[in-house]
Order: C-alpha cells, then structure tokens, then sequence
C-alpha cells in the first residue's frame, strides 16, 4: 500500500498550528492541515508492511495497540496517496461512523502502531482521515442515508455521546425507529461538553447530529433519564434500551477544606465554558461569569490526563493568573523503555497543547510530578486560596507487589490557590441511571454483561461506551455503539447484517 519507497522518500508532515501566543486569544481550533497534494505524500509513506498493527485494535500490555475499529488503514492510506479521495471515504465508511471526531481528538492508537514508528515517524494516518472526510463533505458526498424500509421496531437510546451517536446511526440506517434521549440542553454528550472547542468545532458535531436527524434519528434533549422519565416508560414504550450515558461518575479529592467554594470538577468547569460560548451564539465569547472563573487567579489542576491538559488551555484563555498541574505518578521517560517495546502503546512523555501554551506564558512547564494535594485553606468568605501539597515516591506493597506512591516526610510546602480544578477521572456510571434500569453492574460500576456481550443483566436492556467498559477514549466509544447497535439487531431480527 503506498508507495514503496514513499517511507523512504518523504518525511512526516502534519498541520501547522498557530503560535501559542496567539492562539490562546480564542477558542477556536487552532491548526491548519495540510495541502491535499502534500497530504498524498504522507499516504505514500504507508510501508506495504507484512503485518499492519495500525489496524489490529486489541489490548498488548493492557493498553490498546492499534485502531478498535479495525479501520482499513493501508487501504485508506494508499488511497489517499493515489488521490481518489472518494473511494478512500467510502472505504473508511466501511468501519467508522464519524472519522471527523477522531481526527481531531484520538490519540492515533493507529499511528502508535504503524510499522514506520519502530525505527522512524509514522505514518500520519489521523490526518489523512480528516482530509478524506473533509474533502468528502466538501465535495458533497456525505449525504443523508435514511433507510428504504422501516422495521417498525423502535430503540431508545440514553445518551448521545460518540458511542451513543454511533448506535443511533447503525440502528437508524437498519431501519429501525431510534430515539436518543440526552440530560443536557444540547445533543453530543461528551463531545459537546467534556472537549473544549480547540479540540473539536461545535460546528463539527452540530454538521454530523443534523445529518442524522435527516436520516431520521429524534433526538430529545433536556431529559435526564431515571429522573425526568421513568427507566419503566422506555421499557415498555421501546424494543429494545441501550444505555450509553458514560462514566460520569467522577472521582473526587477527600482531603480537608473540599468543601471550599471555587473547587470543581473539572468536566463542569468546560462544560461552562463551552455551554457560555454557544449561548453567546455569533459573539463566541465567555460571559463575565465565567472568565471570572480564572481571570487572574492562580490555578491548580489536579490531574495529568488529556482532560487536565484541556484545563490548563481553557484556563488561560479565561486569564489565569498562573496555572499548576499536579501530576502524582513520576514523570515519564521521554523515549521507550525496554519494558514498553513496539507495538504497544508508547507511555512516553507528551507535552499537549495546553502545556506548550503554558509554557509559552509562564516560561515554564505547569506539570509538577509525583505530588499530591493534603489540604485546602479557606479565606474568610468560606473561598479556597491555599493548598498544602507534599511530594510522593513509589513504595511497593510487600503482600501484593504492587507500587504505591506515599508521601514523603518533610516535603509539605503550601501554594496560593484561587480555583482548583479536579481531573482525577471517573469511577464509573451514575447510580440513578443503572438502579432505574435494575441492572447489575461489576466491582468498578460499570453495567455488567457477559463476554463478548452487550445485554444487560436486565432483557432488553443493553449498555454501550464508557457506562459499559469505564472510562476510555472516543474510538472506543464508537466502537462500543458500534458492537451494541449489531447485538440490538441481531436480537431484534434473528440475524444482523451490520
């Protein structure tokens, strides 16, 4: 696939980003791609290798090495190199319902395993997926698919987040009724409110939910599930149920002073700001409110992930004052480890958009490794403005091996604080919703099936995305509504051809 001296030939390229400086005056995304004749040069660069881990999308090592949705990544790749960008988006089309999220927001489990990262760069397989569904819809060929013939079996859907988007479309293009039920006032779930929009356009998602409701899907939004309707009218009034309201059950920090006022967690601080920006409408601005979140405070995220990361960038877009990131693993080694070999996923250190820009304003990196936050300090108003923080070294457990990090004696110091932001993950799926259903869930409180499986405990009630797996990656999410959409319709027809 590709050229075969392509690899050779021509080096990576990706999109040019705007300079952090300025940037970070807006929050719009900020890269530009690539020309589509230099965009071919990187699809030439696809090896022909014998055995493509790009698409292989299983765990090695606990973490997933390639793409879960098996993408035909050669294929595509090779495509896009010949130019024929229309056969290169229906080819894509084959496995993946909206190459647009990814693009911009995974990881490129792909890319982590591409043959050419052994020795060299890989192939920039997530960029060429966004010039092919780019292109696609500039040229017009992504049009609505409503199905010929209707079912007359009808399917409710609790979220509509990228796995619950990815059922809806799968079950409505099979021709069965599908009707997506969000708490929020707007449709999209996680990629609405939990991705800043430097990441991913709202009119990204708004162009893809409105191709669906063309195709048919309803969507009903500012009904919460198990509270607002009860779990029993879905059961009776629908088929078949798929749950896929997420792991949003986030995990909190239990020390003293939690209780201080200016204290959030961190996907209700961007859900904040990105609801702020879209109610502004063509302003695309924050209110007063909101920017006065951050405006010249000092910040502290707690957390090290790609959703502490977004804190970081939106905090300074809001005019924080200086923002710290409190990371309590020891930092990682900057190239592979002998014990992290490829094709597993690289845990390597990776400096994101919002640290290069915090770097870029404060002249340093805000990551601050293998600490921890104690205790938080009120001032008069009952508002937090002080943490006590103490550094952590790894100590391994005697009876189970297993390394824990523990604080180090004498190493308390305290910072000044006047918003701290929580991004410590999730737990795993909110109570209310699984009690409703009745359904059992497993040890992390994610809904329970068996392997392979995606019916709950309860018949007909099934479970899709992070409130089945925990909390993952937007791929795997698609993946699971993907999965679950086959599962609902081979029970509702006998058979599947999805």
């Amino acid at each position: 696939m590709g050229k075969s001296t392509g690899f050779l030939e021509y080096d990576r390229e990706t999109s040019t980003a705007e300079a952090p400086l300025e940037r970070i005056k807006h929050f719009h995304e900020f890269k530009t791609p690539l020309k589509l004749e230099e965009q071919q040069k990187q699809g030439a660069r696809c090896m022909e290798c014998g055995v493509p881990f790009c698409q292989y999308g299983d765990m090695l090592a606990g973490m997933a090495s390639g793409c879960p949705l098996h993408n035909l990544v050669p294929e595509t790749n090779d495509l896009v190199y010949r130019g024929n960008f229309k056969q290169a988006y229906l080819r894509l089309s084959k496995t993946h319902c909206f190459p647009e999220f990814t693009s911009r927001v995974c990881p490129a489990l792909c890319e982590a395993a591409c043959t050419c990262n052994v020795n060299g760069e890989p192939v920039s397989t997530k960029e060429n997926e966004r010039a092919i569904i780019e292109t696609a819809y500039a040229e017009g060929w992504v049009q609505p698919e409503p199905p010929k013939v209707r079912t007359g079996k009808r399917v409710a859907i609790v979220g509509s987040g990228p796995s619950g988007l990815a059922a809806a479309m799968q079950l409505n293009r099979r021709g069965h009724e599908v009707t997506v039920y969000e708490r929020h006032d707007r449709s999209g779930g996680l990629l609405r409110y939990g991705i800043p929009n430097m990441k991913l356009e709202k009119s990204v998602l708004d162009r893809r939910i409105h191709l669906m409701e063309e195709e048919g899907v309803k969507f009903v939004t500012g009904v919460d599930v198990g509270k607002d309707i009860k779990a029993e009218e879905l059961t009776k009034n629908f088929d078949r149920v798929i749950l896929a309201c997420g792991a949003s059950n986030p995990r909190d920090i239990k020390v003293p002073g939690r209780d201080a006022k200016n204290i959030f967690f961190a996907v209700d601080f961007l859900s904040k700001v990105t609801k702020s920006l879209l109610d502004s409408g063509e302003k695309e601005q924050v209110s007063k409110e909101v920017r006065s979140l951050a405006e010249g405070k000092h910040v502290l995220v707690i957390g090290g992930g790609d959703t502490g990361n977004d804190c970081v960038g939106t905090s300074i877009r809001l005019g924080a004052k200086s923002v710290t990131q409190l990371e309590m693993m020891p930092k990682p080694s900057e190239t592979r480890t002998p014990s992290n070999p490829w094709p597993q996923w690289p845990r390597v250190l990776k400096t994101d958009y919002g640290q290069e820009e915090a770097i870029a304003v404060f002249g340093h990196d805000p990551r601050i490794y293998q600490t921890t936050v104690t205790e938080f300090i009120k001032d008069e108003k009952g508002a937090v403005k002080q943490a006590k923080i103490v550094s952590l070294k790894p100590v391994k457990d005697e009876k189970t091996g297993r390394m824990n990090m523990v604080p180090v004696e004498g190493t308390e110091k305290v910072i000044e604080v006047g918003l701290v932001l929580i991004a410590a993950g999730f737990l795993g799926s909110q109570a209310y919703v699984t009690e409703a259903f009745k359904v059992k869930v497993n040890g992390r409180t994610n809904v329970e099936t068996a392997p392979e499986s995606y019916e709950s405990s309860v018949s007909g009630v099934f479970a899709a995305g992070d409130v089945h797996r925990g909390q993952s990656l937007v791929v795997w999410a698609i993946r699971e509504g993907r999965m679950a959409a086959e599962a609902v319709d081979r029970s509702l027809m006998g058979y599947t051809n999805l």
